[in-house]
């Protein structure tokens, strides 16, 4: 991946007190630009002498940016086809606060089956954004899930899905998979568990099993999405209708799917591409130990690399570069058809609609496979577990045990209850003493602390994940916990801050104040689901948990 370096400081000091300015679009109001000033003179300390009011901003040209004095002290807008008006102005950390909780969403969960609540944000970097995200609960019927353990009347059970979604050339392929990728994996699932019900030895189907139905369902929904749609855009026979069909077959999507029986509390996590999911567990002394539960697969993973060339002999450019016929990034996704169509399929698509010439290194196709990797990990709601879903924007800004030693210390002043009805009380999985601030770590949390997490002894890239965090090494900024904040309700939003820049304000600012699609080269689209596991007693339904939502009406997503 090509990093642009940036220099944060140099553009805070640029524009604390004022704008980005694009120089790119031609019906730029021009009255904003008269300004004899120059790049030198601006350097020197002199310029000219102007009647007008004058504001610094950074002008962005020729893939730089430098600092200049734009007459005016209005802000600068561009009215797009006169429709509508653009403004790109430095944000206050008020303004800051308020873009980064836009999209973000709280959920109690007080259904007495494992899981208390669940945290969700998003911040674009494309507009539209690329990411998107599916929460599902199905409360399965008593002759799905057969007799409980000893007991001989059958129980209900609750399914609980979270995913994101990480699309990329486009938005379609994920808005796709927000759509149905949740209710193939849940057919295929409920098929998995009648059959099982035929055994009177099981309890539940086995574990293959149902990997193996997550599977097929991941495997139906890309047949639908690349294959099916070629047939639907032939029988429709226009244009229209075949880029209705087409579009999320020609974009992509990583997909990261979790799945949570309240029964066995069995954690799966299906991956297909560079989305990560960790475990938080904590530990005796109070610190929390970060477990992955899926590993990135991209043409740098080794995995993936010995799949593909073992599937693709005598192509040594079946992965170039870290990347699949040396251009896309995840060896696995959804869409994608240009990796996976044949080549009389791509000459029928380019001729008849809007299809691109094939990839030049094209010759044994599929080369991208839907197929995810299934990992299950049995759920501690005793000890509070929670899980950390997440699009790779974020783990390019903060490692796994960044991501969990900040839900920790967001825990210590935001405890989880199992009662949310009864007000922000400890109580249950979630307690202060267990947590440190009062008198069971030992240790002094707040602003400014170490984390509280266990940090890995391993060598770097042992775990398959990346070994470094890329942004933070493009930004110049230095590794340390004394960066980091607790400012926000939401654990979601927390961690976006914190990866933004934390206690840093003008970092922050800066990096939510760059406009798409320039903000594309320093920052990516970000979706978070956080997920608290916990035990308490069934006192109600899934409900909206206000304090930690952005003012709008909103319903449960589960």
């Amino acid at each position: 991946m090509y990093i642009r370096p940036f220099s944060v400081a140099a553009v805070v000091a640029s524009v604390a007190s004022g704008v980005w300015y694009f120089r790119a679009a031609p019906n730029i109001s021009r009255d904003l630009a008269n300004s004899p000033t120059t790049a030198d003179e601006i350097q020197s300390g002199t310029r000219s002498a102007v009647d007008v009011p004058t504001r610094r901003g950074l002008v962005v040209e020729d893939e730089q940016f430098f600092v200049k004095e734009l007459a005016s002290a209005s802000p600068i807008t561009k009215s797009p086809e006169a429709q509508a008006s653009v403004q790109h102005a430095m944000l206050t950390p008020d303004e800051a606060t308020s873009r980064l909780r836009r999209l973000e969403e709280s959920y109690n969960v007080p259904r007495g089956r494992g899981v208390l609540r669940y945290d969700i944000v998003q911040l674009p970097s494309n507009n539209p954004i690329e990411d998107d995200h599916a929460e599902k609960l199905i409360e399965t019927s008593p002759f799905l899930t057969g007799p409980d353990s000893g007991i001989n009347t059958p129980t209900t059970s609750d399914w609980m899905f979270w995913s994101v979604f990480d699309g990329h050339g486009g938005w379609t392929t994920s808005a796709k998979l927000r759509q149905v990728l949740t209710s193939f994996v849940a057919r295929e699932l409920s098929s998995t568990y009648k059959n099982a019900l035929t055994d009177p030895t099981l309890l539940f189907p086995s574990p293959a099993s149902i990997d193996e139905a997550i599977k097929r369902g991941f495997i139906k929904c890309d047949h639908e999405i690349v294959h099916e749609s070629v047939t639907k855009a032939q029988e429709a026979n226009t244009k229209s209708a075949a880029a209705a069909f087409l579009g999320p077959a020609l974009s992509g999507s990583c997909a990261l799917l979790s799945f949570y029986d309240s029964r066995s509390k069995e954690f799966r996590v299906a991956c297909t591409g560079d989305s990560r999911a960790v475990l938080g567990r904590r530990n005796i002394n109070g610190t929390w130990t970060a477990q992955p539960l899926s590993e990135d697969q991209t043409g740098g993973t080794p995995s993936e690399m010995a799949r593909l060339r073992a599937e693709h002999p005598g192509e040594p450019n079946v992965v170039s570069h870290g990347r699949i016929l040396g251009n896309l990034e995840p060896s696995r996704a959804f869409g994608d058809a240009h990796y996976k169509w044949t080549k009389d399929v791509q000459d029928l698509v380019k001729k008849q609609w809007f299809g691109r010439s094939r990839l030049a290194l094209l010759k044994t196709p599929p080369y991208v496979t839907a197929e995810p990797v299934v990992t299950t990990t049995k759920v501690q709601p005793e000890k509070g577990d929670f899980v950390v879903l997440a699009t790779d924007g974020l783990w390019e800004m903060l490692t796994n045990e960044e991501v969990v030693g900040l839900v920790g210390r967001w825990l210590e002043e935001n405890p989880v209850s199992e009662k949310p009805a009864m007000g922000n009380t400890a109580s249950g999985s979630w307690t202060p003493s267990f947590l440190g601030s009062g008198s069971g770590s030992g240790r002094k949390g707040g602003e400014g602390a170490a984390l509280p997490v266990d940090r890995p002894k391993e060598a770097a890239g042992t775990t398959g994940q990346r070994s470094n965090t890329i942004r933070r090494t493009q930004w110049g900024i230095a590794a340390g916990d004394e960066r980091f904040v607790v400012e926000d309700k939401n654990a979601a939003t927390h961690l976006v801050r914190n990866a933004l820049g934390g206690k840093d304000r003008d970092m922050v600012c800066a990096l939510l104040a760059l406009p798409s699609p320039y903000s594309r080269r320093y920052r990516d689209d970000l979706t978070v689901e956080v997920i608290f596991f916990g035990e308490g007693e069934a006192c109600g339904d899934v409900n909206a948990n206000v304090d930690g939502s952005a003012p709008r009406t909103s319903k449960p997503k589960l």
